[in-house]
């Protein structure tokens, strides 16, 4: 088991029982939802205003024009790997809402900008206030669903980082076109942002377990007089709390740097956020070009992106909780895996490069503009319900450790999100949409298709070779009570 988990715990110590989910309010869900979906749209919703941005303020770069819409997505990179540990430590919902005023105020400051330099630098910021819904997400779901259910709720999860990016544009598009002025496309998001974190700090429980019994174990101490009442989680001295900080800080990176399956599916993911948010980049750009529509309109053909993400969330987690009950009644002693989570992914490794393919060359050969905006529509499907197959197989590895998890695979999708938008327009010039987009979709499918193969045959293989995932299956066999005392 994780030092960090152990290091001045009493001997006998047990940790506690998971909550699932009919223990807590519904409006909980419904709350986090809403905060969740205030960064992501902030992300891309710029997209439709980089050629007014760059003409106020005189860039010519098409780099520097993408990194100003692409380093917020940096920033969701090294968010999480900090945020992640300190919810294992101090519970979701204060680092959530300190991160959720850390977003609105460098929003507001982007408004206000006055250089490309200044702009980027508070949109770093900005993500890394927007970021902590990532680090937060995925260990909210372990701690309220089980394993069978997970698929579903990771469908819900998994749609804000994609879905929000495909509506910002909409809006953005109708901003420019009608006010004729970017900045208040940050002001309005920040409004948006200020309700949704309200509605948080007013709905949004804690749900992580060790932070509830903590709570509980305090309020027991007053209320019973014996100060020797404890958890597993709390410690003793503060040389103890500051190794325990250490160790939650640099799991995160250690998972990234130990853990075969993190590094595949994270690669995978990095790959496809890249294509997306290249599409996010140069979708208003295709439409007002090549088929002459105002910024409004051209706007609008992001709907197909939308579509495609939702459909691929809904029923994507339904048929990875299908799988996975149906699979694990096949087997003798009822017990499931996370690799029967997997199946539906050896079917979307290729929906999303054929998608992608579609949209390319009908966009290069400028046919009708429905064309394009279904092999979107088809690329998005197959994108959202790969990433929600990676997510939830990543959240059943090691559920104890879920935010560090995906903080750890956020960290290198992220990165492919800020990167590719960098060298698309150099690629785009030197091949064109068509061969472009080629080159991209054969790189995933390269990537993308034997990996569910190979992950369902050797996974269970590989998890046996984790230190992590046996701390993690010690830990379950623990968790039959509470507290006790030293």
């Amino acid at each position: 088991m994780d030092k960090s988990r152990t290091s001045s715990a009493p001997a006998q110590a047990l940790l506690p029982t998971p909550r699932r989910q009919d223990e807590f309010d519904t409006r909980s869900h419904s709350s986090q939802d809403e905060t969740y979906e205030q960064s992501p749209p902030a992300s891309s919703m710029i997209a439709p205003a980089l050629a007014l941005i760059s003409q106020e303020f005189g860039v010519r770069s098409s780099v520097e024009q993408s990194m100003m819409l692409s380093t917020f997505v940096l920033a969701f990179a090294f968010g999480p790997m900090v945020l992640a540990p300190l919810t294992e430590m101090f519970g979701c919902r204060i680092v959530l809402q300190t991160s959720n005023v850390m977003f609105i105020a460098f929003n507001l400051g982007c408004g206000a900008s006055q250089s490309s330099a200044q702009l980027m630098v508070l949109r770093f910021f900005a993500g890394l206030g927007g970021s902590a819904p990532l680090a937060v997400g995925g260990g909210t779901i372990a701690d309220l669903f089980e394993p069978e259910e997970r698929g579903s709720a990771m469908g819900l999860y998994s749609l804000a980082p994609l879905l929000g990016p495909a509506i910002g544009p909409i809006v953005g598009g109708w901003i420019v076109q009608e006010l004729n002025e970017w900045r208040w496309i940050f002001w309005i998001s920040s409004m948006y942002g200020g309700l949704t974190a309200l509605i948080g700090v007013l709905l949004l429980p804690e749900t992580y377990p060790p932070e509830i019994l903590k709570r509980k174990a305090c309020k027991l101490r007053k209320e019973t007089g014996n100060q020797e009442l404890c958890t597993a989680y709390e410690k003793q001295d503060a040389s103890a709390w500051y190794e325990n900080l250490r160790h939650n800080m640099v799991r995160p990176f250690v998972l990234l740097a130990t853990q075969p399956i993190i590094q595949v599916l994270a690669i995978y993911m990095a790959i496809l956020y890249g294509c997306m948010y290249i599409l996010l980049t140069v979708f208003a750009e295709t439409f007002g070009k090549m088929y002459k529509e105002r910024p409004g309109i051209a706007s609008l053909n992001y709907i197909s992106l939308a579509i495609g993400f939702t459909l691929g969330g809904q029923i994507g987690g339904r048929v990875v909780d299908y799988s996975y009950r149906t699979l694990t009644a096949r087997r003798p002693d009822k017990k499931g895996q996370p690799e029967f989570k997997l199946p539906l992914l050896m079917a979307t490794s290729v929906i999303f490069p054929a998608g992608l393919l579609i949209y390319s060359w009908t966009a290069e050969y400028k046919t009708h503009w429905i064309d394009p905006n279904i092999g979107a529509g088809l690329f998005a499907t197959g994108a959202m319900a790969t990433f929600l197959v990676c997510q939830s197989y990543l959240v059943d590895l090691l559920p104890l450790y879920a935010a560090s998890v995906l903080a750890a695979a956020v960290f290198v999708r992220s990165l492919g999100g800020f990167a590719f938008p960098l060298f698309a327009p150099s690629m785009y010039r030197a091949l064109g949409q068509g061969w472009g987009n080629t080159v991209l979709a054969l790189v995933s499918a390269v990537i993308g298709i034997p990996s569910p193969y190979v992950l369902y045959k050797f996974g269970r293989y590989l998890r046996a070779k984790s230190r992590y995932a046996a701390g993690d299956r010690n830990a379950a066999r623990m968790n039959d009570t509470g507290m006790i005392q030293r």
